[in-house]
């Protein structure tokens, strides 16, 4: 579809027509054919699950110097497209922080929103943001929040990491492994996880070779020059990975939509430490710590995330408009 700024927005659902709406915000990196429970599961919940890749990935259209805050005008144009009025919200990992989103910008059409593994707001007072992370994540981000030459290292990183994705979905999983905890290490080596992840990563890095583009196309916060083209997916990893760094352009604090949040105790990517700020500073909070679990017991937990939307939806049915 087409947003009102010109852009191109690739969407799918799954389920029911005419089920309830849950937008599915995949994670970083990732696409719209991320980790997703079976559609016969989704007929069971009565749900209809909508996913779209963010911009920047796959079949999406880049938004230049994107904030997180951006997420919810493109799932505003989504729902206007699909004809759906209230819905519900869930984001794992990197969809996290664009749920959060959502639910602060769309007070009225968001009925209820679950984060999993999330992190929290670079600046959040009294967070030592990078407490537990792993040394793969800490060196991005804090590439990310410099200038100039050290954001055109991580551009050119997530370039390079991007183009041979595409040719190899299956590698990006091999490089996390070295991070992996034991009970991540256990999910992601189940086939059907596996499968799962190897499209989701096919999805967010098409083929360089359908996306011949000059790389001074690809504008960015420092100077483009002239170099091969890259494939799609890169910008959108890199994107991700800045706004994460910037402010978010809303306040967590101001999000009164209930709001489930889990997290794995043991997870390296979100470590537990931004669970607990989102905890304490979110409103209308239902706070999950799942003992044993990290950061891909996620993939595992959605099933019972989405059940609680649902369950949540009904609960309020008589008192929202």
């Amino acid at each position: 579809m087409e947003t009102p700024d010109g852009r191109r927005l690739a969407v799918d659902w799954w389920g029911p027509v005419d089920g309830y709406p849950v937008f599915l915000l995949h994670g970083t990196p990732g696409s719209r054919q991320g980790p997703r429970p079976r559609t016969r599961d989704l007929h069971l919940l009565g749900l209809r699950l909508i996913a779209y890749d963010r911009p920047g990935y796959g079949g999406s259209t880049r938004y230049p110097d994107r904030q997180v805050i951006h997420a919810a005008a493109d799932v505003d144009a989504i729902a206007r497209e699909l004809g759906i009025g209230q819905f519900s919200v869930v984001g794992r990992s990197g969809g996290g922080p664009h749920a959060l989103a959502c639910a602060a910008r769309l007070p009225d059409k968001v009925a209820s929103a679950a984060v999993l593994v999330s992190l929290a707001p670079f600046d959040a007072k009294g967070l030592n943001w990078f407490d537990g992370m792993t040394a793969s994540n800490i060196e991005a981000y804090q590439q990310a929040k410099a200038r100039g030459g050290d954001l055109r290292g991580l551009r050119d990183r997530f370039w390079d990491r991007g183009k041979a994705i595409s040719g190899d979905p299956g590698q990006m999983i091999a490089s996390l492994s070295p991070e992996l905890s034991v009970p991540d290490r256990r999910i992601v080596m189940e086939i059907g996880v596996s499968r799962m992840l190897v499209d989701n990563f096919r999805g967010a890095f098409t083929s360089a070779d359908d996306h011949h583009r000059a790389r001074d196309e690809w504008t960015t916060p420092v100077d483009a020059d002239d170099e091969e083209s890259a494939a799609y997916g890169s910008e959108g990893w890199f994107d991700d990975v800045v706004s994460f760094t910037r402010p978010w352009g809303f306040d967590v604090e101001d999000i009164e939509t209930p709001v489930l949040l889990w997290h794995g105790e043991l997870d390296r990517f979100s470590p537990v430490g931004h669970f607990h700020w989102l905890a304490e500073h979110l409103r209308n909070c239902t706070p999950m710590m799942a003992p044993g679990s990290a950061h891909f017991g996620a993939v595992q937990a959605l099933p019972r995330v989405l059940r609680w939307l649902v369950d949540e939806t009904r609960e309020a049915a008589p008192t929202r408009s």
